[in-house]
């Protein structure tokens, strides 16, 4: 056994190889399950007591060298295949980040924002989770209209006992009524915020979006008011050429109503897909504000008369930057979002 050991502790001294498989190879022919130490140590069990200790102490030896020897070798494999260290260039020019920019939602609400504060708008904010009569009770909504539906209407609390139920709003006008349930005319706002409706997205329609909705009560207030007012932000909007529509319309909170186009910035009203070959782009509705309105909100509508308007800004942003889908602005996908800033 002296033989044998010496043997195999100068075939580990002398073993060396650049492959790290045959690294492994030796390392199980020296220790696996029938590897020549372990055959050593079935053989270690036959010695007779008096020479045990001697010929246990050199196997120890063996194995715990032959064991280092391994470690030694794998080490070295690994320090050779790993890259070399990286050197940093102090005075080597910093990589520029990508700085952020606002979104182009966030940019064309400003705008609108802009615009109707230079003809003296104030704006007002309420909350996104509202009850039934400011959203409809107040608007003169009758108790059978569509818009109380659930297919229209996100609800999260309504029960058959409840008359006024809770819901995500639908319109921002709901922040007019709770104005005017405190202030007394002149009243002069506009309410941006997101709103919600269960509708089917698509290319034009969203379950979520942003609107800006705008009040003007005071005495005499007519409908040429409103034209002129509409026309006023059309043209700061999209240019000095832009012309605007009134078509009859019905809502309930208005009496008369109408549905306000733009004339089509993308074709200059020659006719496009986008305005579907008509050259108009239907951007909003208007009115004169309902006497039932102004009553429920304890103005007098025999003094007090008024004008409200809607638009959605993601329609705005649409005829703005001429994207052709909706959903870009909800994606978030950052080849979009970047035709939106200098810095790339």
């Amino acid at each position: 056994m002296h033989n044998k050991i010496s043997a195999l502790l100068s075939e580990v001294e002398e073993f060396t190889s650049d492959s790290a498989q045959k690294v492994e190879e030796f390392r199980v022919k020296l220790l696996g399950k029938k590897g020549d130490l372990t055959l050593l140590f079935e053989e270690f069990k036959q010695v007779s007591g008096e020479a045990k200790r001697e010929l246990g102490q050199k196997i120890n030896e063996l194995k715990s060298r032959a064991l280092s020897r391994i470690s030694e070798l794998k080490q070295a494999l690994e320090s050779e295949s790993a890259p070399a260290a990286l050197t940093l260039d102090v005075s080597r020019p910093g990589t520029a980040g990508c700085i952020g920019t606002r979104h182009p939602i966030a940019t064309v609400r400003s705008e609108i924002l802009a615009i109707f504060r230079q003809l003296g708008f104030t704006v007002a904010e309420g909350p996104e989770i509202e009850d039934d009569w400011h959203v409809f009770g107040a608007l003169n909504f009758p108790p059978e209209h569509p818009a109380r539906d659930m297919q229209d209407t996100f609800f999260i609390e309504k029960k058959e006992d409840s008359e006024n139920p809770i819901l995500l709003r639908t319109h921002t006008s709901s922040i007019q009524v709770r104005v005017m349930e405190k202030s007394q005319p002149p009243i002069r706002i506009v309410c941006p915020g997101r709103v919600f409706r269960n509708e089917a997205i698509s290319a034009r329609a969203h379950c979520m979006f942003h609107q800006v909705e705008g009040l003007y009560v005071d005495q005499n207030v007519s409908f040429a008011d409103l034209k002129q007012t509409l026309l006023y932000f059309a043209r700061e909007m999209f240019g000095a050429d832009v012309e605007i529509r009134l078509r009859p319309s019905f809502f309930p909170f208005t009496e008369p109503s109408a549905e306000m186009d733009v004339s089509c910035s993308i074709c200059g009203g020659k006719g496009c897909n986008i305005c579907k070959g008509t050259g108009w782009l239907e951007v909003g509705g208007c009115g004169l504000v309902d006497q039932n309105v102004l009553d429920s909100c304890k103005i007098d509508s025999q003094k007090y008369s008024g004008f409200a308007f809607g638009m959605g800004v993601e329609r705005i942003a649409m005829l703005k930057y001429q994207a052709r889908d909706l959903r870009l602005y909800f994606e978030n996908d950052v080849r979009f979002l970047r035709q939106f800033t200098a810095v790339v």
